[in-house]
């Protein structure tokens, strides 16, 4: 039993999964700092004001908050692209090719 969770462990290459998800948690911390710190303070003076991410669609007791939505999914799409420069970097990832 033991050795059929080893090599489980092995052939699904657990080990590695679990080290990738924790180097991906410990940095999560830093690449929302980056984005957050110093791109967004860059990017502020690009928008209107800081009053849209509180942006709020009220239909009757319905409250949709949209500008908080969009404040995450720019977040989100410069921490992807970031993340993706990353990777591409320290990994050499050519997307042509795949």
């Amino acid at each position: 039993m033991v050795s059929e969770f080893v090599q489980f462990l092995k052939e699904f290459n657990v080990i590695a999964l679990a080290v990738g998800f924790v180097m991906c948690t410990a940095s999560t911390g830093l690449i929302n700092s980056l984005v957050k710190d110093i791109i967004m303070p860059l990017a502020a003076p690009l928008l209107s004001s800081g009053a849209w991410q509180e942006a709020v669609l009220s239909i009757g007791a319905v409250h949709i908050a949209y500008g908080a939505f969009l404040a995450e999914l720019i977040n989100f799409l410069i921490l992807a692209t970031v993340v993706f420069f990353v990777a591409k970097k320290l990994f050499s990832i050519d997307v042509a090719k795949k």
